[in-house]
């Protein structure tokens, strides 16, 4: 039986790893906006990294990595998984946040423009984390802020750190990437998840099927820019065709905030609901993703079936971000 043997003080200040400071590093100081800034031996690398944060958050808890440095979490729009990673990850590296999750209680409610709540931000801050309801701005954002800035989510855009941790479980889950099939089901038009994960997945051989009601359909712009890519894609309205050849079942919500008309919400509201039933014509060895939050999408008593991965998802957030935060930071 293995032995546990507590940290020294010197481990816990200098963690045994290949961090240190690679100003020199292509991810040095920059900003995180697009999952388009990442090829296949960029992912490799932060996958790498945070497989090691992975290490020694399960042996030291915390360490003082990036200790003296102090992250902006900037939340325009509700969070609690993005928002509360990105903190527990930056406390994690020995560092501090700034939370401001209720802007209502900013100057923001007083008309203030967001590049000047950027560049307020960052005469504190060394690092500004945003999240905004306007596709575009976190770019607006980096454009007028001298520190890095990190997409929590702008809008119907992009979320690329959700992308990024999702891609990251998918390889953790089953060991591999290439040669999979990927269901995504749910809300694809307003789903800033899946239009970030599906543009990283076709840096990989795979195959994707998307499950929508007609109004919720992946934007035919970026259907076109996989299949331009060679990703072979196919759109259904319901599960059953697919689920016996899925190997990630990806699963998002329908979206009442996206929606103008109420009555139109209804009409797809809960079109879709996955069971222990739902996956009896599904592999052994598959996996159900979910970036949450659920309202009803996903029955709970799917929670205790081996392929239910999305607790474990959030968990490799955790991970990720952190990798992320080093990178930025030049540790890494």
């Amino acid at each position: 039986m293995a032995i546990y043997v507590p940290p020294t003080e010197r481990e816990k200040k200098n963690p045994i790893l290949p961090f240190g400071d690679h100003h020199d590093s292509p991810f040095y100081s920059m900003d995180v906006l697009s999952v388009s800034q990442f090829g296949r031996d960029d992912l490799d690398y932060i996958f790498g990294v945070a497989k090691e944060m992975r290490a020694m958050v399960e042996r030291v808890g915390t360490f003082d990595l990036l200790k003296g440095k102090i992250l902006a979490n900037l939340f325009y729009e509700p969070s609690t998984r993005t928002s509360s990673s990105f903190l527990a990850a930056m406390e994690r590296l020995g560092g501090s946040v700034i939370p401001i999750n209720e802007v209502t209680y900013s100057s923001v409610s007083k008309g203030e423009s967001l590049p000047d709540t950027v560049r307020t931000l960052e005469c504190y801050a060394d690092v500004i984390v945003i999240r905004h309801p306007e596709v575009g701005s976190a770019k607006l954002a980096a454009k007028y802020a001298k520190k890095p800035v990190i997409n929590a989510g702008d809008g119907v855009g992009e979320h690329p750190t959700q992308a990024l941790l999702d891609l990251f479980t998918i390889e953790e889950e089953l060991g591999r990437i290439d040669g999979l099939t990927i269901t995504m089901l749910g809300d694809l038009k307003y789903g800033r998840t899946v239009h970030s994960l599906a543009r990283l997945l076709s840096q990989y051989d795979v195959s994707i099927n998307y499950i929508s009601p007609d109004i919720l359909r992946m934007p035919s712009e970026l259907v076109e820019e996989l299949k331009v890519g060679g990703i072979r894609q196919a759109e259904f309205s319901v599960l059953d065709p697919v689920i016996g050849e899925t190997d990630v079942l990806y699963v998002t919500r329908i979206q009442k905030e996206r929606f103008k008309d109420a009555e139109v919400y209804k009409q797809v509201k809960g079109t879709y609901v996955i069971t222990p039933d739902t996956l009896r014509k599904a592999k052994e060895e598959m996996i159900v993703m979910h970036p949450f939050p659920r309202v009803g999408e996903i029955s709970m008593d799917l929670d205790q079936d081996p392929r239910a991965a999305y607790f474990r998802q959030m968990q490799c957030g955790l991970y990720v971000r952190m990798a992320l935060l080093a990178m930025v930071f030049g540790k890494a």
